[in-house]
Formats: C-alpha cells, sequence, structure tokens
C-alpha cells in the first residue's frame, strides 16, 4: 500500500511538544474516524486531543473508512475507558483480534452467561488481572461487570483475605461475590504475581486459565497443563506420556495418586458437551482436600525450573491440549507499564504523533493544517 503524507507548505515551524496524555488521545480520535465511528457523548464534541484526531481522521479518510466488528467497537472502548483515566494500553499486540481470542461466553468468576451492552452486571468486561499493570497482553481477561467491578484493584493476597473471611464469619458474601467466587478471584490473581515456588504448589487449581493469560508460576503453568488434559479426548495416553517425563518411581508415583485423585471427581460430573461445563468440572473437583493435598506433596518434589522444564518438554512433544510459549521474563512484561503502575508513562513526543492505526495499516495520511489541542477532558473514574 502506498504512503502518502501531506504536508501545509505555510507551516515554517515544527509542532510543539504535547504531553503524552494529549498524543494518545489524538490517536484514539483517529482510529474512531478510520472505522467510521463516533464516541459516546459528550466526547465526539467537547474540545480535547481525541476530538482533534476525529476531525484530523475524517478529513484523511473521508469515505475510505474500515468495517467496524464487535470486537473493534470493544476495543476502542477499552482505549477510550483507558485514556479517560490516565491507563496505559499496548496496542502492539492488544488489537480487536486478540479481543477476540480472550472472549468468552460465561464469566471464570460468577460463571453466568455473559450479554452484551445491555447495562446489566452480567455484561461482558474487560479486566486488568495485575492491577499494577496497564491493558496489555498477558494481562487481560473478560468478566462479568459484576465481578470486574467486585475485584477492582483486589489481588491474591487480598482476595484470599476476603474468601477467608466469608468462611470464618458464615456470611453470604462481600462485595457481591461469594466466598467461592472470592476464591476463583485469588486464583485468577495468583497466575500474574509471582510467588514463592513453595506458595505456588499450595494453591488449588479453581479456575482454568483463561485464554492468553500470562502464567508467571511456573508450577501453576504445569498444574493448568495437566488439569487441561481432561478437557480432550485421549488424556489416557497423554497423561501416561507425562507421567514417562519425570524422572524416579517416587515421583511417578505420586504424580499418578495425584492423577487418580482428581480424575474420579471429574468424572461425576457425567457426560458434558459444552465447553465450559467440561472446565467447570475440572475447577470444582480442585476443591477437594485430597486432590489439593496429592497436588502439593507432588509439586513440591520440583523446583520451579525443573517445572518449567517439563511443561516445555511435554509442549514439545505435542502433548498439550493448546500451545504454550514460553516468554523471557522482561518479555513477559513488556508494554505492561510496571514502573508508571499501569498508568502512561511520561513523554514529549511531538504532537501530533504518527498514528498508531496508520502503522498497522499503512495509511499515513494528514489533514493540511490541524486545530491547536485543547483542554483535557477531566478525567473520569470508569472501569472497563
Amino acid at each position: 500500500m502506498s504512503t502518502l503524507t501531506l504536508f501545509d507548505d505555510g507551516l515554517d515551524t515544527a509542532p510543539p511538544a504535547y504531553d503524552a496524555h494529549a498524543r494518545i488521545g489524538f490517536e484514539l480520535g483517529w482510529d474512531y474516524a478510520h472505522y467510521r465511528l463516533a464516541p459516546p457523548a459528550p466526547y465526539e464534541q467537547a474540545p480535547s486531543a481525541l476530538h482533534d484526531g476525529l476531525l484530523a481522521g475524517r478529513a484523511a479518510f473521508g469515505l475510505r473508512t474500515l468495517q467496524a466488528s464487535r470486537h473493534v467497537r470493544k476495543w476502542l472502548q477499552l482505549r477510550l475507558h483507558a485514556w479517560l483515566r490516565g491507563r496505559s494500553v499496548e496496542l502492539f499486540q492488544v488489537t480487536p483480534n486478540y479481543l477476540a481470542q480472550i472472549d468468552v461466553a460465561h464469566c471464570p468468576i460468577t460463571r453466568v452467561e455473559l450479554s452484551a451492552a445491555t447495562l446489566e452486571p452480567t455484561d461482558a468486561s474487560i479486566d486488568r488481572v495485575r492491577n499494577d499493570a496497564g491493558y496489555a497482553a498477558g494481562n487481560l481477561v473478560v468478566m462479568s461487570t459484576k465481578a470486574n467491578h467486585a475485584k477492582a484493584a483486589t489481588g491474591y493476597r487480598d482476595a484470599q483475605r476476603l474468601a477467608q473471611r466469608v468462611a470464618d464469619e458464615a456470611l453470604p458474601g462481600l462485595a457481591g461475590l461469594t466466598g467461592e467466587q472470592w476464591s476463583r478471584v485469588a486464583v485468577l490473581c495468583s497466575f500474574v504475581e509471582p510467588l514463592p515456588h513453595d506458595d505456588a504448589c499450595g494453591v488449588p487449581l479453581l479456575v482454568l486459565p483463561p485464554n492468553r493469560l500470562r502464567l508467571f508460576n511456573p508450577v501453576q503453568a504445569l498444574q493448568a497443563f495437566v488439569s487441561r488434559q481432561l478437557l480432550r479426548p485421549g488424556w489416557s495416553q497423554r497423561v501416561s506420556r507425562i507421567e514417562d517425563l519425570l524422572a524416579g518411581k517416587a515421583l511417578k508415583h505420586d504424580f499418578k495418586s495425584f492423577f487418580m485423585a482428581l480424575l474420579p471427581r471429574v468424572l461425576e460430573a457425567g457426560k458434558l458437551t459444552e465447553p465450559h461445563e467440561a472446565r467447570w468440572a475440572v475447577e470444582d473437583a480442585w476443591r477437594a482436600p485430597l486432590v489439593q493435598q496429592r497436588w502439593a506433596q507432588f509439586a513440591r518434589q520440583l523446583t520451579a525450573a525443573q517445572c518449567d522444564a517439563l511443561v516445555t518438554k511435554a509442549a514439545a512433544r505435542r502433548l498439550g491440549t493448546g500451545i504454550v510459549c514460553a516468554l523471557p521474563e522482561p518479555q513477559a512484561t513488556d508494554g505492561w507499564n510496571l514502573a508508571t503502575r499501569g498508568y502512561e508513562a511520561p513523554s514529549t513526543a511531538p504532537y501530533p504523533s504518527r498514528s498508531a492505526a496508520s502503522v498497522r495499516t499503512g495509511v499515513r495520511a494528514r489533514p493540511r493544517a490541524l486545530p491547536p489541542p485543547a483542554r483535557q477532558l477531566a478525567q473520569q473514574s470508569l472501569a472497563l
């Protein structure tokens, strides 16, 4: 695709520098125009960098726009809400296609069927599992609005304490979630929080890792790898081959002992035709104390490095039920903005900069002149 750049002959000076927030808003408005969509009121008309980008995009694209799918709309909505709160969004991997890959039909926390745009607690929303990170690949899951709002900034330890408080005080729930649901929140958060290996060995797999979520504790990656075997036919042969990868009779014995504790509790659920029902059966099997005890006994004989190597070796032999991708630690958190706790990093890049949408599509047209950036919209606390 050809590249077109338009210049205004009357401009003799370079554009001034503006902050990162204005630049991101401009690019967001540009992408709204690229899909021939308008931001919700009042952002379409209110003076802002987003409004400037929207006008510039409309002038550049005209009728040469792209069709907006449901996930494109969700992608723009996510970016708008993040921008209003100053949260960072990593745009090289977090695309409409990525959001389609992590989409689910049921909430992993409450297990209700998710709705869309009904303004009900069952509406699907995108949550940053680790609250001190931005909207980036590996940190995002889809859950109900109810679960998202209840979870808020809660991490693994806090969710664990809430679940324990519900149990100890015999409460019906806290913040709208039951004790069982808070336990799922705790496990979900534990996936993206580096834990001491011994602690990670004791976390029951009460919720299977959602698609594309990054697992920071190798023993949990092994735990999920083995548990997911029961989601597809042929599990007996695959589990037997995983057992063959273990060194020593004692370790093999403890692995088989664990799996024979897990298996009957999954089979008790009967023949399940829906994928989400099979996932729930595996998750519920982990509630049994015997399953947790035997897993911990097996897992604590391995180091984190050995767990990592075992998953890598089993995946290379195609014993998994999905794709396993190992990432070096710096790459695993690339774009998470941990240094700024998930907020936009300060920048003095010229405004407007080359749009992220332009890089992706190859269209780099700009209008002949742009209005000066107006005042920023007031920050609003909107949660996805």
